[in-house]
């Protein structure tokens, strides 16, 4: 009976051991964490520096830049202007269906990087659609077809 105390007893003690361990570990995390240190106009702005890869890298660095990323639709704005460069109709439509700036550079970031080869001409000697390139192929409606023809019939 004795045995079985101690080895309770160790085991208290030794998970009191990892348990201090953590929350030291994660105090530390915090103290290295600006996002949870800085105030958020500062955060914001020092995100708001990163471009759209880095933006999306940093998401995923731990759960606190992930909430602060993915709730500060503002960050994203800047990104979908660049994006409605190419995709104006697009990027309007889900405006004024209310999308958060977020959700609208998600649906429309890919479809702008393959309408813009379009556009700018990188696929005028396809001869057959086994020519097309199918990684970076998106699906598109009929209006954006009909502006990729318009652009191919002014070559």
């Amino acid at each position: 009976m004795k045995k079985n105390s101690k080895r309770s007893h160790s085991s208290r003690v030794s998970d009191l051991e990892l348990n201090s361990e953590d929350a030291e570990k994660e105090k530390k995390e915090r103290q290295n964490n600006f996002v949870e240190l800085l105030p958020p106009e500062v955060t914001f702005k020092i995100f708001s520096q990163l471009d759209i890869w880095s933006l999306c890298r940093a998401s995923v660095t731990c759960r606190s830049w992930n909430h602060t990323i993915r709730h500060s639709d503002a960050l994203w704005k800047p990104h979908c202007l660049t994006v409605r460069a190419v995709c104006q109709r697009e990027i309007d439509d889900d405006l004024e269906s209310g999308y958060p700036w977020r959700v609208i550079l998600l649906r429309n970031y890919q479809k702008s990087k393959v309408k813009h080869e379009w556009l700018s001409g990188r696929y005028s000697n396809i001869c057959s659609p086994i020519s097309l390139p199918e990684k970076i192929m998106y699906p598109m409606d009929a209006d954006t077809w009909g502006e990729i023809l318009e652009a191919e019939l002014e070559r």
